[in-house]
């Protein structure tokens, strides 16, 4: 197969980087470079200007707002939005429940939902991992059972992202407790997080920051017209939600311009008589990276290129753990880089010892710097959301070596 892109490729590759250029602001784009948080006000505003363009869900069915394109297109856009960098559209919204919405969802369900998920009308939140049923999601615990025209649900679910700042939420919740296998019995709900019965309560993170929250089903009552697809089916719905998941994970471009900003980071700063970059020992550690991220880059080429032959953009796949697996060990690689190139401006506030200044914090560095350490600990949750490595391992093992 043919991984040279074509001029029509490369033309459309300058037709989204003047794009981002004219349509970005500034300060977001510094945001997205140095991994701050994006408030939901300019998350919003560039998605909706993604939706217009026609470039929020491209790979939706074209009947629910879709383009129809190549996956090769697909795959060029992602890449200059991770390259740019540019805040990605949310991904609950248009990776997540849309395509579930679009595939599984009744007429009325896609009418009333998919349009405001483009265009981030709604934010969506995921409400699948519980304590104790985090990489074994099929031991969840939290019940929907039904009463006339409602769902009335039980239960908790945690390390929710940005729930702080959804509308709704998708979950899945036991609404056959007898079900013979704990696979079985599950079924794919929406829920108005103003739904009386559903409270949140905050998790502060390693990094001081608040990302992730717990969620609670207290007697929360849920209108059956709210359920995706068939009773009871809801754990094929999200297997074809977390493939989709796993793919964006791997995050080629998102790496590929670490890499660069590594680079250009580590030519100013000094050690011992040259910079960092010159240093035998630090160039090889990110050679190392560089190639296993060419590795992954053409890996992923020929998956896109492997679907693309095909005439679609492929269904539930077990090569998308592959992609996981490899993508979420680069991205953590790169952090770990920019670490050695913080070095000791790691520590983004220096103690005073006069008493007078105690409530005083002076940085000590670049506001990158300051950054490294926060987003290195951060990123160690991409190994372990959507589904742990060790899990991704066990399906390769199974679906793929056939083992």
């Amino acid at each position: 197969m043919d991984l040279h892109p074509t001029a029509e490729e490369r033309a459309f590759r300058a037709e989204i980087r003047d794009f981002i250029a004219r349509e970005l602001p500034a300060d977001v784009r510094r945001k997205t470079l140095l991994g701050a948080e994006i408030p939901p006000r300019e998350w919003r505003d560039w998605q909706r200007k993604l939706n217009a363009k026609g470039w929020a869900v491209p790979h939706w069915p074209v009947e629910c707002g879709g383009n129809g394109w190549s996956a090769m297109r697909e795959y060029i856009l992602l890449d200059e939005l991770q390259l740019a960098p540019a805040p990605m559209p949310l991904a609950f919204n248009v990776s997540m429940v849309g395509p579930v919405i679009a595939r599984f969802g009744s007429a009325e369900q896609k009418a009333r939902f998919l349009p405001a998920t483009a265009n981030l009308d709604i934010w969506w939140c995921q409400g699948f991992s519980e304590p104790g049923a985090g990489s074994d999601l099929a031991s969840l615990k939290t019940t929907a059972r039904r009463e006339g025209d409602h769902y009335v649900v039980n239960g908790q679910k945690t390390w929710t992202s940005l729930a702080q700042y959804a509308d709704w939420i998708f979950l899945l919740a036991r609404t056959d407790p007898a079900a013979p296998r704990k696979q079985q019995g599950i079924s794919f709900l929406l829920a108005d997080m103003k739904t009386p019965g559903i409270t949140m309560r905050p998790i502060q993170m390693i990094d001081g920051g608040h990302e992730v929250n717990e969620v609670f089903f207290d007697e929360a009552r849920i209108p059956v017209e709210n359920l995706v697809g068939e009773e009871n089916k809801g754990w094929d719905y999200a297997k074809f939600l977390l493939t989709n998941e796993r793919n964006a994970i791997a995050r080629v471009g998102t790496s590929k311009q670490r890499i660069r900003r590594i680079k250009q980071l580590a030519a100013t700063m000094p050690a011992g008589d040259a910079t960092l970059l010159e240093q035998p020992w630090f160039r090889e550690k990110l050679a190392a990276v560089e190639v296993e991220l060419q590795a992954l880059e053409v890996t992923q080429l020929r998956a896109v290129a492997r679907a693309q032959a095909q005439g679609g953009h492929g269904g539930p796949d077990p090569n998308s753990s592959v992609l996981k697996i490899k993508g979420s060990e680069l991205q953590q690689a790169t952090t770990a880089l920019l670490m050695d190139v913080a070095g000791p401006h790691l520590f983004p506030f220096s103690a005073s010892l006069d008493a007078e200044e105690q409530d005083t914090a002076h940085p000590t560095g670049p506001d990158w710097a300051a950054m490294a350490a926060p987003t290195y600990f951060n990123w160690r949750k991409i190994s372990i959301y959507g589904g742990a490595n060790e899990i991704q391992r066990g399906i390769i093992a199974k679906a793929i070596l056939g083992l």
